[in-house]
């Protein structure tokens, strides 16, 4: 699948179905264009607006004119604090909570992931799961922390499989792998980003089994796993739940192209497309309402964003400026309680910017 976090495109290289939607009139929403200082100017540079939590504030990642990642927190007012681990070479930030504590992953001189754990007071903690590789490409990514501090990511071991892990306020690492994850290289078990754990310790996400199928997992904080996948689907991917246990995420038919979903805390499954969207639709996040952001491609390969109302109409945008050509566009990463929206637009020179729309 497309996604399954943000620092794994690093490694590497963001039912029966609904009635199809229709595209509503545009509100009238400020949007507001940032960039990190530093932050580079070349094709595959630039700033990604990734969490935005209740208030306003925002995390994210921006790539330097030599390539290199680094963490970002932007205050409502627009003010930039910028972070790396001491000894990183590349800092992924992966997530945030309320109380602007941020989570993530960083690569060492050797190209190993570690975990990381910043304050809410700027200090970090470093760690890594038990088990974890430490070759090049392996290692330890925190995806999501939740209010009580809880951490969940993934980690890549020595055969590149992948595992999920859970590590409490105390530091203490519990791994965990969805019932029928293959356990080969690129297969295993990973949690969804940003938005993949609830305050109640409820954690979403996807496997991968042994023929390379992907798979949504919800792992239930007693440890026991429910797994599911969209009727007739090619691969499913979890992307994010909120604290009501609804799930977002998307699914590839067996043309490959891509469809959001919805799954209720019943199990009942929707299927949903942007109304734009002949080239496929991807959540990436939805709030404590239930409303869900992400983005479609459009028939030139263009991104576009959109919002998709808890009772299922769909707003679709695009940031002023953005690129309109293949791989380029608007692409939301996170919507906060109040609906606010954080994520980036890819400009004509392939140039990343961050957004707000309040």
């Amino acid at each position: 699948m497309r996604k399954m976090a943000f620092l794994v495109l690093v490694f590497c290289t963001c039912f029966g179905l609904a009635a199809w939607p229709q595209a509503q009139p545009q509100a009238k929403h400020k949007i507001i264009k940032f960039n990190a200082p530093g932050a580079g100017t070349g094709s595959g540079q630039g700033t990604l607006g990734v969490s935005i939590v209740a208030g306003g504030s925002i995390m994210g990642t921006y790539i330097d004119s030599n390539s290199v990642y680094h963490g970002f927190l932007r205050s409502p007012a627009g003010k930039f604090t910028k972070f790396d681990p001491r000894g990183s070479q590349s800092t992924y930030a992966e997530s945030m909570n309320s109380a602007l504590a941020i989570t993530g992953g960083y690569l060492d001189t050797n190209g190993v992931c570690h975990g990381y754990l910043r304050s809410t007071a700027g200090k970090f903690t470093k760690f890594d799961a038990p088990g974890a590789g430490t070759g090049s490409g392996q290692g330890t990514v925190a995806t999501n922390i939740n209010s009580r501090q809880e951490i969940v990511g993934y980690y890549i071991d020595s055969n590149g499989a992948y595992h999920g892990f859970l590590r409490t306020p105390h530091g203490r690492i519990t791994t965990f792998e969805a019932p029928g994850a293959g356990t080969g290289s690129g297969q295993g078990t990973w949690p969804a980003g940003v938005d993949g754990l609830t305050d109640a310790g409820t954690i979403t996400g996807t496997y991968s089994d042994s023929n390379n199928m992907a798979h949504g997992y919800l792992r239930a904080p007693d440890g026991s796993f429910k797994t599911f996948n969209v009727s007739g689907s090619a691969g499913t991917d979890a992307a994010g739940i909120n604290w009501k246990k609804t799930i977002t995420g998307e699914y590839v038919d067996t043309s490959g192209v891509y469809h959001g979903f919805v799954r209720t805390p019943d199990g009942t499954i929707m299927s949903f497309d942007a109304p734009n969207a002949p080239g496929g639709t991807d959540p990436a996040n939805i709030n404590a309402a239930g409303a869900i952001t992400g983005y479609y491609v459009d028939s030139n390969g263009e991104m576009h964003g959109f919002v998709r109302a808890p009772k299922g109409s769909i707003t679709e945008f695009s940031v002023s400026g953005a690129g309109t050509g293949s791989g380029q566009g608007t692409q939301p990463y996170s919507n906060n309680p109040e609906g606010a929206i954080t994520g980036c637009y890819i400009d004509s020179n392939g140039v990343s910017h961050g957004f707000l729309r309040e």
